[in-house]
């Protein structure tokens, strides 16, 4: 630094005294005196003043960037040649059919059709956790390769061997065939604190040992892909490329790997997603031990509790996971959870968003018990469920249409019939004839089947028009449609 330019602590006494001068000379409304005392208070407040300064990187770099590697990896894809087909798309792409009707292309795929597999190339990164080559990445760094090449600050290059993937948290552990490397120490993530400074290397688009730097934005971000992990959200600059790559405290301890960015434009935006270390490890010890990673689940399928909800079950804030649906024979099911449940705690961990709880859960092991806290008709229960194993059957997270409207409810209800009942599996409910205000706003059908209220089963219609003269703002309905179940929040008023 120039000296000419002015320290951060010159400059305030100077602002403060420039401050107490300008106001004397104008005179209107301080005396003399008052000037006189007021420039040693300045002066001792400024010098009390917290000197902040910048962390230094080229130190933590110079630390750390030795142990993180670049991935490049080769593998193949199906993809259609001829009239028919798409170009670099595989056929049995969900999106193929639907492409192929817009060039045209309105005729089934049929044998006609050839597929030939062209080879497919990509690059990632990576960090050495132990001397003798583990590597952590991202699982969709070395998804479908056939073969993967780690390169070196030295610029070594090894061909490595994939030990296993966990694609429900994007973590992948590779080995080397090398002795004696640089490795980083790991952090923890609970000590992780927002607004705190962080740091990632990487290679993005091919840019070996990348360092970007910026601070924590927000801790335990769930996002919407089913996935198990509490992401830490940053805004330092992650592009294709840095995934897998990790994201460092001032320390220089791994907090994190860099798995995903929110973007519309396919680069950097100021949104970064990092897996916590914490999950990062215990799934690659798995890996290391047994080749996979294995997650409990629950059984239920959940909602986010919105402020309908929260007025509709009588709750102090919108927090929690209410459960819409409970798997039959789950561990869910043994343990007594039922429909319209709001799950506030696992293990005294509480539960803010619905995607609170498939984090939770899927970090545990299946066959372990969790002590789960449930707001139940009004009043807090606890329960104890045995967790099972998410590779027999995925739990799901339920979604819904928020609604909001003004009037009644606007049902007109009728009982099911015997035959209705088994035909649609239920014991009771009521079938929605018709439809309007604040029920049809909030996205409620003809056809629906009305299965409680406010958690109270629909057993006939003089019992919900109760339910709804005793709820002030809101009610939430649990209803059937296609063999969903589902809560619906409706705003009465």
């Amino acid at each position: 630094m120039k000296k000419s330019l002015t320290s951060p602590r010159a400059l305030v006494l100077s602002l403060a005294a420039a401050g107490v001068i300008g106001a004397a000379a104008t005179g209107a409304y301080t005396s003399a005196n008052a000037v006189a005392s007021a420039q040693p208070a300045a002066a001792t407040a400024a010098a009390s003043a917290p000197l902040v300064s910048m962390p230094d990187f080229s130190t933590v770099t110079a630390q750390t960037g030795p142990a993180v590697v670049n991935i490049s990896v080769v593998g193949t894809t199906k993809t259609a040649e001829g009239p028919q087909g798409i170009p670099g798309m595989d056929p049995d792409d969900p999106m193929y059919d639907f492409f192929r009707r817009f060039q045209g292309q309105g005729m089934p795929r049929g044998k006609q059709q050839q597929q030939r597999e062209v080879p497919v190339r990509g690059q990632g990164s990576g960090f050495i956790v132990s001397p003798d080559g583990i590597i952590l990445t991202n699982a969709h760094v070395v998804k479908d390769a056939t073969e993967v090449t780690v390169k070196l600050t030295d610029r070594r290059e090894f061909r490595a061997k994939v030990l296993g993937s966990d694609p429900k948290t994007d973590v992948a552990v590779i080995k080397i065939d090398a002795k004696n490397l640089p490795t980083l120490s790991m952090g923890k993530t609970k000590d992780l604190k927002v607004g705190e400074w962080v740091l990632a290397i990487g290679s993005p688009f091919g840019f070996e040992n990348t360092v970007t730097a910026g601070v924590v934005s927000a801790k335990g971000r769930t996002l919407p892909d089913d996935s198990y992990v509490p992401f830490i959200q940053t805004d330092v600059a992650v592009n294709p490329g840095n995934s897998g790559g990790p994201l460092i405290n001032t320390r220089g301890e791994v907090v994190g790997i860099n798995s995903q960015i929110y973007s519309r434009s396919g680069g950097y935006q100021g949104v970064s997603f990092a897996i916590p270390i914490d999950v990062a490890i215990q799934i690659k010890d798995q890996i290391v031990a047994t080749g996979k990673a294995s997650h409990a689940r629950l059984g239920v399928a959940v909602q986010e509790v919105n402020q309908t909800f929260a007025d509709s079950f009588k709750l102090d804030k919108p927090e929690g996971a209410l459960v819409s649906n409970v798997e039959k024979g789950s561990p869910a099911d043994q343990a007594g959870l039922r429909s319209g449940d709001v799950i506030r705690k696992v293990d005294g961990d509480p539960i803010v968003a619905s995607g609170d709880l498939p984090a939770l859960i899927g970090q545990k092991k299946p066959g372990s018990k969790v002590t789960l806290e449930v707001w139940r008709q009004g009043s807090r229960e606890e329960l104890t469920a045995k967790l099972g194993d998410a590779a027999e059957k995925t739990a799901t997270v339920a979604k819904n249409e928020d609604g909001a409207s003004q009037g009644k409810l606007g049902l007109a209800l009728r009982p099911l019939q015997p035959d209705e009942q088994r035909e649609a599996a239920v014991d009771g409910g009521l079938l929605i004839v018709n439809v309007g205000g604040p029920a049809a706003m909030a996205g409620v059908q003809t056809g629906d089947v009305l299965l409680a209220i406010n958690g109270t089963p629909a057993k006939n219609i003089e019992q919900v028009r109760e339910v709804v003269a005793k709820s002030d703002k809101s009610v939430a309905l649990l209803i059937q449609r296609d063999g969903d179940k589902i809560f619906v929040p409706v705003r009465l008023g």
